[in-house]
């Protein structure tokens, strides 16, 4: 699992390796320097030769000099290559998310998402940091300390054989039982990222509907969620601390008795039990360490697991393994007996047998009632999911045969819901096409009857709009997208439900625009208006996710009665408005 992350290194290995390296020399310097106080005590003090203390002493400060020197080049070395993982890990699933299809979206929501891609990531980078100080350098303590220790008095060394199991049957218990519960912790995180996010999408909402103490009421809630699972995860982790200090302790009290003992009888010297002292507490303490960093790395386990998870997912729409692209040479579209299900390819389908034909710059209408799957019909046509049974066709070939960017520059849809983005209008446009000149900008807007209402900012194509275009209407949003879209130049372009906001007269307008300046361009356009689809050559109706009819505005107001029933009601209420 770790093996999938550090692959990501790349770019910074070498610090990743200096950093041990640095942290070799520095314990060696640092478990010399008791040695070099026993021999001031034992030998400078005891003989009172103060030459001999001087020039020890100044040695511990050079050695003591150099050991901060080389942590202080570890922990330099370690954060570059901490930052660096951090940074690749981060970008590699960025753009693994990009690769996703809407259905692989779904899968893991997009809280979730937001989730591995901050705070797991952070919590990976923390403990890749400290393994490659802290559990580096804990053995080479551990090591060397075990050998000084052992070289100043064997018989004294017997207490590690009663220290160390205690220790590590503490850990084993620690991270066998923490690590379930830290995975259910960030569940809840992403639980919690979920409720902010809608909450600051609807803030709008919430404000008009007066809905501000039930929000706090359910964020209090996940909130609390969270705090009980992270409660529970840290109620196991917070013995390791206890057990290390109480081993730590006994140890020092039993090597101070037993060591005293020792030199009240002549057998070791007042600076050796000092220094034995010393390379205990490094020992032990080496120990706490490798502890401390296994605790931190069962937390990270969850968290890396979790961005495993993302790294392996394959999309599930992928370009065709062939190596041609070929280009989409028209505007037709032909569903064959086309079924779709959002569930891996099971029934229930939500579209059934769907068989019909739209020939290049038709403009097709599409007409039902609420979840008949209106939208996930156009959503096929650009492969934003695929069928799961029977072929759709555009120019002449099945979409899965095309280079995605090559079939999806080719269609453009504009949602009812439009996103746009912080920046300038001009620049909001330029998602269409980067390379517009002014000219085309322009004429886009106009066909979306977009021209006039920009230029009347002060500020023209250049207005900044903030983060999802809150400084303009919906009405406005829908027209600069349409614009947008337009640039594309497309040979499809979908319009799903994305003139509701505008009044109809200028949905009119924009109608007769598209259908003088795009002739050569297939237009499909959603509606719940029956006077938004009636000019179109072909209306499709759909029921429940089937095609109850198909045919001209006369047609379908002669033979079907979906249709029929729709017009009539809203001529009513044309005549009750008036």
């Amino acid at each position: 699992m770790w093996s999938k992350v550090l692959k990501y290194l790349k770019g910074y290995r070498l610090f990743a390796v200096l950093t041990p390296i640095c942290i070799f020399f520095e314990v060696l310097l640092e478990v010399y320097i008791p040695f070099i106080m026993a021999q001031i005590i034992d030998i400078g003090v005891a003989e009172g030769d103060l030459d001999y203390i001087i020039s020890k002493g100044l040695q511990m400060i050079l050695m003591a000099f150099l050991a901060l020197l080389l942590g202080v080049l570890a922990a330099y070395f370690s954060s570059k290559a901490g930052s660096g993982l951090e940074k690749n890990v981060r970008q590699g699933l960025y753009y693994k998310i990009q690769d996703f299809s809407f259905a692989n979206i779904d899968k893991f929501s997009t809280p979730s998402l937001v989730t591995r891609l901050t705070t797991d990531i952070v919590n990976t980078k923390m403990s890749f940091i400290m393994t490659i100080r802290m559990l580096a350098r804990a053995p080479f303590m551990f090591v060397f300390a075990i050998v000084m220790a052992v070289r100043l008095n064997a018989e004294l060394s017997l207490v590690f054989l009663f220290a160390v199991p205690v220790l590590i049957v503490t850990l084993v218990l620690i991270t066998t039982k923490a690590f379930p519960k830290f995975r259910v912790m960030l569940e809840k995180y992403d639980k919690l990222n979920g409720v902010v996010q809608e909450n600051l999408i609807a803030t709008r909402v919430v404000k008009a509907f007066v809905r501000g103490d039930f929000e706090k009421d359910k964020f209090d809630d996940i909130a609390s969620q969270v705090r009980d699972t992270q409660v529970k995860a840290e109620r196991i982790v917070i013995w390791n601390m206890p057990v290390m200090q109480l081993v730590i302790y006994s140890c020092i009290i039993a090597v101070a008795w037993f060591g005293g003992n020792k030199i009240v009888v002549g057998d070791m010297q007042a600076g050796q039990l000092i220094s034995f002292i010393s390379y205990i507490t490094q020992i032990l303490v080496s120990l706490m360490m490798v502890s401390m960093v296994l605790v931190f790395l069962v937390m990270a386990r969850a968290s890396v697991q979790r961005i495993v998870e993302v790294l392996d997912e394959e999309p599930e729409i992928k370009n065709p393994k062939q190596g041609t692209n070929p280009p989409v040479e028209d505007g037709s579209v032909v569903f064959e007996n086309v079924s779709f299900s959002y569930s891996d390819g099971e029934s229930p389908y939500v579209l059934e047998d769907i068989d019909f034909t739209i020939e290049s710059g038709e403009t097709l209408g599409i007409i039902g009632g609420t979840g008949s799957s209106k939208t996930s019909l156009v959503s096929l046509i650009p492969r934003l999911y695929d069928v799961s049974k029977g072929r759709l066709l555009v120019g002449g070939k099945d979409v899965r045969e095309y280079n995605l960017d090559t079939l999806r520059d080719s269609v453009a849809i504009v949602l009812q819901k439009n996103v746009l983005f912080s920046g300038t209008i001009k620049d909001n446009l330029k998602w269409g096409n980067e390379h517009a000149t002014d000219e085309e900008i322009i004429e886009a807007c106009k066909i979306a009857m977009a021209h006039d209402f920009i230029m009347s900012f002060p500020a023209g194509y250049d207005t900044y709009l903030g983060q999802g275009g809150v400084n303009v209407s919906g009405g406005q949003k829908q027209r600069i997208s349409i614009a947008r879209s337009l640039l594309k130049n497309p040979k499809i372009i979908i319009l799903d439900d994305s003139t509701s906001a505008v009044d109809t007269k200028t949905e009119s307008s924009i109608r007769h625009a598209l259908r003088t300046k795009l002739k050569e361009t297939t237009t499909i356009i959603i509606s719940q208006r029956v006077s938004s689809i009636k000019d179109a050559d072909k209306i499709l109706v759909l029921d429940d996710g089937k095609i109850n009819g198909l045919g001209t505005h006369d047609e379908l107001m002669e033979n079907n009665k979906i249709y029929r029933e729709i017009y009539e009601s809203q001529q009513k209420g044309v005549a009750l408005g008036e």
